[in-house]
């Protein structure tokens, strides 16, 4: 693609990340044909090629619009397309540049900029988060349906094994993982227990910065990331052997943390060290599958299980990493049912659900009637958003696999 790039960007590092971008793309379409919100639209613009098009266009100088704003706030960035694409095409990244520069030119609504500012207030911080959500448990049973659907049932955690091994890891709390699913960190910390690994959290390890970045906060989604950094950077300098992500949404953006502070003198070197010492949980674990195995063996016979297992976005087009917490579970002794178009979008997409909710109630129906083509029992993820957005639709119990797992260890 031929670009003419507008003075404003065209010497920065994001208009040469951009410019390289955008010459990679062929138009050849192909990613329209796995993307979500086109299938749904049925809109060109509403599809990757077609918002590729539109920051182009803005960063070649032409106005941006509220209808730019809009099709660029469509998007999941589930990142299927990049899966798709034959060129290679960074989308993901193209569209945070353009997003950024949009942001600053095209006033939002006033109950727009509202909800995102209490989501950027709220979502990233535990402490406000947290007690917010217990008051939403509490008078869940009177509020309107639609509301009590995005409040899920208090969730009690069990205890964390006692430091006792060698190896260490690190893991990320998280910002509403503590209080929607608790025992999500706990049981992999029993299971990695298991395993001769102590997995710890470490004090004062905020939000990694997605949910600000991806809410076109792009400097406090740095600063998030900072912060994450100095808080776990004792940790790496006593040798931590990786950090462990129990949601892929965490996961995909710290592993990115290179990128994402190259340009800081002052933590380039460390953002390098996070991002490459970053493992999903199911990396983790695969690794220790031959003593995984053998505990198994030991362990009581498994109930007969079908599961219906959603890889999340984040994990299989954002991490690129696929199959292997679906093998952990069969290995368990769980039956996995087959899911039709397990490359789409569930519609949580973080913030998406809240922001979007028509398109994301869309795309929800969808995954969860495909999840429950094959009757199972459970809906395994990796992601406490999808996690939580799945669940809010269906009768099912929607659980971490990790979780499966550590239940398999007690026969349950």
């Amino acid at each position: 693609m031929q670009t003419n790039l507008a003075d404003f960007i065209k010497n920065t590092p994001e208009g040469r990340e951009a410019d390289a971008i955008l010459r990679k793309c062929v138009h050849c379409g192909f990613c329209t044909a796995t993307c979500p919100t086109f299938q749904l639209l049925g809109d060109e613009l509403d599809s990757p090629r077609g918002r590729i098009y539109l920051i182009k266009q803005v960063l070649e100088g032409e106005v941006a619009t509220s209808k730019t704003l809009l099709h660029l706030d469509r998007c999941l960035t589930c990142r299927s397309c990049e899966t798709t694409c034959p060129s290679g095409v960074q989308y993901g990244r193209l569209l945070d540049i353009g997003r950024a520069v949009v942001e600053t030119r095209v006033e939002r609504g006033t109950a727009d900029s509202l909800t995102r500012l209490a989501l950027k207030a709220a979502l990233p911080r535990p402490w406000v988060f947290g007690p917010a959500l217990k008051l939403g448990q509490a008078f869940r049973p009177v509020l309107p349906a639609t509301l009590a659907a995005k409040v899920p049932a208090a969730s009690p955690g069990r205890g964390w094994p006692r430091p006792r091994h060698n190896r260490r890891m690190l893991a990320l709390a998280g910002c509403v993982q503590p209080s929607m699913a608790p025992d999500i960190n706990a049981a992999a910390a029993r299971v990695l227990d298991r395993l001769g690994i102590t997995l710890v959290e470490a004090p004062k390890a905020g939000c990694c910065g997605a949910v600000r970045f991806h809410l076109n906060d792009q400097d406090g989604g740095r600063r998030d990331a900072r912060a994450l950094i100095d808080a776990w950077w004792p940790a790496v300098e006593q040798g931590v052997e990786a950090i462990v992500m129990t949601a892929s949404g965490c996961g995909v953006f710290v592993r990115e943390y290179d990128h994402l502070l190259a340009g800081d003198p002052k933590y380039a070197e460390k953002a390098r060290r996070i991002a490459a010492l970053t493992r999903d949980l199911s990396e983790v674990v695969a690794a220790e599958k031959e003593a995984l195995a053998e505990l198994l063996r030991k362990a009581a016979p498994a109930r007969p299980a079908r599961v219906a297992y959603h890889p999340p976005c984040t994990l299989q087009h954002g991490q690129k990493v696929r199959g292997v917490a679906e093998d952990l579970l069969r290995a368990a002794g769980f039956e996995l049912t087959a899911v039709a178009d397990s490359h789409l979008c569930c519609g949580s997409a973080g913030t998406y659900s809240i922001l979007q909710p028509e398109l994301a109630g869309q795309l929800r129906d969808n995954k969860l009637a495909a999840l429950s083509a094959g009757m199972p029992q459970i809906v395994a993820t990796a992601n406490i958003g999808c996690l939580a957005h799945l669940q809010a639709g269906t009768a099912l119990p929607v659980r971490h696999w990790i979780e499966l797992i550590d239940r398999r260890f007690e026969g349950a």
